[in-house]
């Protein structure tokens, strides 16, 4: 079923992707990685522009959107991979990390009733991204490791997919000025993507048009 519902939403990937940024993406493991650089650029810049409350809240919101949107790209796309490649050691593993997705999820909410810049802003979007570095740092040298080696870009099916159907998971962004991205993104505000049912994200991913159908 899931292998299916991966077909239906992705229909080519090469060695080599070029994804909708400009940038090239060859595994899956690249992919994530890129992620959390900007996810630490995007913080870097709020604290640089302390003081300036107006800067603060735009590095803010892109800082907690692609937060969000990254977690739910692995909820999407990596852990199903991870149960059914690595077995029980992934199921374990994928629920795991779950765990902790689920604390930055409630970090995410909370920041969402608080004003950038402020000192109770700053009480909880620091420690979530200590912690977030952590579990980063921890996919990065423990899950990918184990799953990339299971991924065979040369073959059809799900492996062949996963980068771009990760990259794809951009299009939940409102915060991306991209002309090929949807004027209106299935979830307009943090909190309704944030409390969205999983069954209602996967729903709205597959509606995403492909790479192949955004060339046409």
């Amino acid at each position: 079923m899931l292998r299916a519902a991966l077909r239906r939403t992705t229909l080519t990937y090469s060695r080599t992707q070029t994804t909708m940024t400009g940038k090239k993406i060859q595994t899956l493991t690249h992919a994530i990685r890129e992620d959390h650089q900007e996810m630490y650029e995007y913080y870097d810049n709020y604290k640089k522009t302390a003081g300036d409350l107006d800067a603060q809240a735009r590095w803010a919101r892109q800082l907690t959107w692609e937060i969000a949107r990254h977690a739910v790209a692995e909820e999407i796309v990596v852990y199903p991979l991870m149960e059914e490649l690595l077995g029980e050691e992934g199921l374990r593993l994928a629920n795991h990390d779950r765990e902790e997705h689920q604390h930055v999820k409630e970090s995410l909410a909370k920041l969402e009733t608080l004003t950038p810049g402020t000192t109770e802003y700053d009480e909880v979007i620091d420690p979530m991204m200590v912690g977030l570095r952590k579990h980063n740092d921890d996919e990065e040298t423990k899950d990918l490791p184990l799953l990339e080696p299971k991924l065979d870009y040369r073959e059809s099916g799900i492996s062949k997919n996963a980068a771009t159907d990760f990259m794809r998971t951009k299009k939940f962004v409102p915060t991306r000025a991209h002309p090929e991205l949807p004027n209106r993104p299935p979830f307009e505000t943090l909190m309704g993507f944030l409390v969205a049912p999983l069954d209602k994200l996967k729903d709205a991913f597959a509606k995403f048009p492909t790479e192949e159908m955004e060339k046409d």
